[in-house]
C-alpha cells in the first residue's frame, strides 16, 4: 500500500529531479544495523505548491522506533540542532519552528513500518535547505534512546511556474456548457482561491454564469482543487479569452488563458446589383458569418445544377445577360448547426424616363415645379435651381418604379422660362427642360380647393343669408303687429265715440224731459223751423267729420235744447257743462226717437246713466293713445258747449 501511495505522489508532484526519472533507493548505513534510504539528487519544488521527501530506515533489533523528528538546517556539514526541528510526532519537550506548524505531515503515520517520508505544503522560496531525519525510541530493557541519521536531503524551492489546467468542451451557440479549471499540484494543504475572468482586464466581460468549486481526494495526503464555470455561449463569445486564476497561500498566484471557439451561424447576405441591362454583366455575392465556415452554393430556380460553390462566401458571375438569364437565384449555406437559404430575383433594368406631365407654374413670385420619372432601379430627381436658392420646399413620393418630386421656390427674378429636371439611376442620367407657365391670378392653381372647403364656404354664406332673412322677417312682423295694434285702438275708440254721439243725439225728447229739461225749455221761446233746419245741417256735418266717411242724408228731427237748468238738479254735472253757452244742434235719428218714446221713465234714467258711464269710459281710453284724445275733443266739443 505504501509503495502505491508513494509512487502516485512522486509521479504527480514535481518534487523529484527530472533527470533521475524515478526514485533511486540507496541505503546509507552509519553502522551495520542503522541505515537510511533517501533520494540521491536534490529535490526541487515551486513556491505555493508542496514537496514530498521520500524516506525509509532500518534499525537494530535491540532498538524500537516510536517517534520521528525532522530538522532543517542550512550547512550541509553541520548537524542540525534542537532549534531546527520542523516536525515532531509527539516527542515530549521538542518544539517545532513556528513557520512550519501545520505544514508538515507523514505520509505513513505508522512508525513501525519504518517509513519516514514527509510532505511539506504551501512552500515558499525560504523553504530551500537541507532536511535531516532522527528516530526516537527505546532500547531493549526500556531505555529511551534516539538515532540521528547523518544523510540529508537537499530541497530547492523556486518561483511558481506551473499553470492551472483549463478544460474547454466544444461550444455551440445557444447550448449550455461548463468549463473546468484545475489548480496545479497535488497537495494536502488548504484549498487555493480560484477565480474566472472573461475577456481582457481584471473585470469579467459579457459572460455570466455559475461558478462552483470542488475538491477531489486523490490519496490520503493528496487532493486536487477544481472550479467550474457554466454559461450559455453565443456568437459574440467566439474568439473571447477566458482566464482561470489560482491564488495560493502567501499570495502566490498563477493563471492560464484559453480562447473560446463557439460554433455559430448567422444570416445569409446577398450583395450585388439585381437589376442588369440586357447584354450587361451580373455579379452577385453570397456570404454568411459562421464558425466553422459554411459551404455555400448557388443554383437557379427550376434547376439543380450548382452554378458556384465556396467556403464562407461564393461569387456568381454571368456575362452578356440575355432573356434566359433573368429570374430567381438561390443561395444555400450548409453548416453543422443548420442549413440556410436565401434567394434574389434578377430583373431587367432600364433607363429613367421623365413624363410629359411634369410642369412648372409661376404665380405671385412663387415657382412650383413637379417632375415625374420612371425607371429601374428607382431613379432619383435633382433640381439644379436649388444651387442658387438655398431656401426651398421639396416633396418626394414614389410608387413601384415611379418617383414624383415637387419643389417650391420664391423668386424675385421672374425671367425664368424653363427649368431643368435631372433624373438618374445606375444606368443613365436623363435631363428635361420644363416650361414655366405664368399665372396672374391670386388663386394657387396647383393647390385645388378641396370639396370639404367648398362645402364649408357655402354653409358659411347660407348662414349669413339666413340670418339676414330672419332679421327682415322679424322686423316686418313686429312693424305689422304694432300697426295692427294701433289701428285696433283707433277703431275701438272711434266706434265708442260715434256710438255715444248717436245715443246722445238720437234719444227722444222724452229723455231730455226726464232730465228736467222741460221746465227749462218752457221759459224760452221755440225757434223757427229754419233755424232748426240750419242746426240739423250743422249736426250732420259734425257727425260726418267725426266718422271720417260719407253718411247718407236721413230724415231728421231737430230740437232746441237748453241744458242751463241741469245745474240745479246735478251740481256735479253742471260743472262739467259750463264751458260754453252757445246753442248747437244735434242729429236725432227718427227710428231711435220713436223707439225711445215708448219706454218708461225708468228706462230713460238707466240710459242716461249709461251715457254718463260711457262718457267716463271714453275718458279712460283717451289716456292710452294721444291721437285719439285730440280726435275725441274735436268731435264732442260742440256737445260739451251745449251741455255747459
Amino acid at each position: 500500500m505504501f509503495a502505491l501511495i508513494l509512487a502516485t505522489v512522486l509521479f504527480s508532484v514535481r518534487g523529484i529531479n527530472a533527470n533521475t526519472g524515478a526514485l533511486e533507493r540507496q541505503w546509507t548505513c552509519q553502522t551495520t544495523d542503522f541505515c537510511i534510504n533517501l533520494s540521491k539528487e536534490t529535490v526541487t519544488a515551486e513556491a505555493g505548491l508542496c514537496v514530498v521527501i521520500p524516506c525509509s530506515f532500518n534499525t537494530s533489533s535491540t532498538f524500537t522506533a516510536k517517534h520521528i523528528v525532522w530538522y532543517k538546517c542550512e550547512p550541509a556539514t553541520t548537524k542540525c540542532g534542537v532549534s531546527d526541528v520542523i516536525f515532531n510526532n509527539t516527542v515530549p519537550g521538542i518544539k517545532v519552528k513556528s513557520g512550519f506548524k501545520g505544514r508538515v505531515s507523514l505520509l505513513e503515520p505508522d512508525v513501525t513500518k519504518k517509513d519516514c517520508s514527509i510532505i511539506i505544503n504551501h512552500l515558499t522560496e525560504s523553504d530551500s535547505g537541507y532536511y535531516q531525519f532522527r528516530a526516537e525510541g527505546t532500547m531493549t530493557g526500556g531505555k529511551k534512546d534516539g538515532w540521528m541519521f547523518t544523510k540529508k536531503t537537499a530541497v530547492s524551492v523556486k518561483a511558481l511556474t506551473q499553470k492551472p489546467s483549463v478544460m474547454v468542451p466544444p461550444l455551440t451557440e445557444g447550448q449550455q456548457s461548463t468549463l473546468i479549471c484545475t489548480a496545479p499540484g497535488l497537495c494536502s494543504g488548504s484549498a487555493p482561491e480560484i477565480t474566472w475572468r472573461i475577456g481582457r482586464g481584471e473585470k469579467n466581460s459579457h459572460i455570466t454564469g455559475n461558478i462552483t468549486a470542488f475538491t477531489e481526494t486523490v490519496t490520503a495526503v493528496t487532493k486536487r482543487y477544481n472550479s467550474t464555470l457554466s454559461f450559455t455561449p453565443s456568437a459574440e463569445h467566439h474568439g473571447t479569452d477566458v482566464t482561470c486564476k489560482v491564488i495560493f497561500k502567501n499570495n502566490i498566484t498563477t493563471e492560464k488563458t484559453e480562447t473560446l471557439s463557439v460554433a455559430y451561424v448567422k444570416t445569409l447576405v446577398i450583395t450585388g446589383k439585381r437589376a442588369v441591362q440586357e447584354g450587361g454583366d451580373l455579379n452577385l455575392t453570397c456570404s454568411v458569418d459562421s464558425f466553422p465556415p459554411s459551404v455555400i452554393t448557388w443554383t437557379k430556380e427550376g434547376s439543380n445544377k450548382i452554378l458556384k460553390r465556396g467556403t464562407g462566401t461564393a461569387n456568381l458571375s454571368i456575362t452578356s445577360m440575355s432573356a434566359e438569364h433573368y429570374g430567381k437565384y438561390i443561395c444555400t449555406a450548409s453548416h453543422q448547426i443548420s442549413n440556410l437559404t436565401a434567394e434574389t430575383e434578377v430583373i431587367l433594368a432600364f433607363s429613367p424616363r421623365i413624363f410629359n406631365s411634369s410642369t412648372c407654374v409661376l404665380q405671385s413670385k412663387k415657382l412650383t415645379c413637379v417632375c415625374i420619372s420612371e425607371g429601374f432601379p428607382l431613379p432619383t430627381i435633382r433640381w439644379p435651381l436649388v444651387k442658387n436658392h438655398p431656401k426651398y420646399c421639396l416633396t418626394t413620393s414614389q410608387s413601384n418604379n415611379t418617383v414624383n418630386v415637387s419643389i417650391t421656390v420664391t423668386l424675385e427674378d421672374q425671367n425664368y422660362t424653363t427649368l431643368e429636371c435631372i433624373s438618374s439611376n445606375d444606368i443613365e442620367n436623363v435631363k428635361k427642360n420644363l416650361t414655366v407657365n405664368v399665372h396672374n391670378v391670386t388663386k394657387d392653381v396647383l393647390k385645388p380647393e378641396y370639396p370639404l372647403e367648398t362645402v364649408l364656404k357655402t354653409v358659411k354664406w347660407l348662414q349669413v343669408i339666413t340670418g339676414f332673412l330672419i332679421g327682415v322677417i322679424l322686423s316686418a312682423t313686429i312693424c305689422c303687429l304694432v300697426q295692427k295694434y294701433c289701428r285696433k285702438k283707433d277703431n275701438r275708440s272711434g266706434n265708442v265715440e260715434q256710438e255715444n254721439l248717436e245715443m246722445m243725439t238720437t234719444q227722444p225728447i222724452s229723455i231730455l224731459n226726464k232730465m228736467d229739461v222741460g221746465p227749462a225749455m218752457g221759459n224760452h221761446e221755440t225757434h223757427s223751423q229754419d233755424e232748426a233746419n240750419g242746426g240739423a245741417q250743422a249736426a250732420q256735418a259734425a257727425l260726418q267729420s267725426a266718422s271720417g266717411a260719407d253718411v247718407e242724408p236721413r230724415d231728421v228731427e231737430y230740437s232746441d235744447l237748453d241744458f242751463s237748468l241741469m245745474a240745479r238738479r246735478s251740481p256735479a254735472r253742471a260743472g262739467r257743462f259750463q264751458e260754453s253757452t252757445e246753442t248747437e244742434y244735434a242729429e236725432i235719428k227718427r227710428d231711435k226717437t220713436e223707439e225711445s218714446q215708448g219706454n218708461d221713465s225708468a228706462e230713460q234714467d238707466e240710459m242716461l246713466e249709461g251715457i254718463e258711464v260711457e262718457e267716463g269710459m271714453m275718458g279712460e281710453e283717451k289716456d292710452d293713445c294721444s291721437p285719439q284724445k285730440e280726435e275725441e275733443e274735436a268731435l264732442y266739443s260742440n256737445v260739451k258747449d251745449l251741455m255747459g
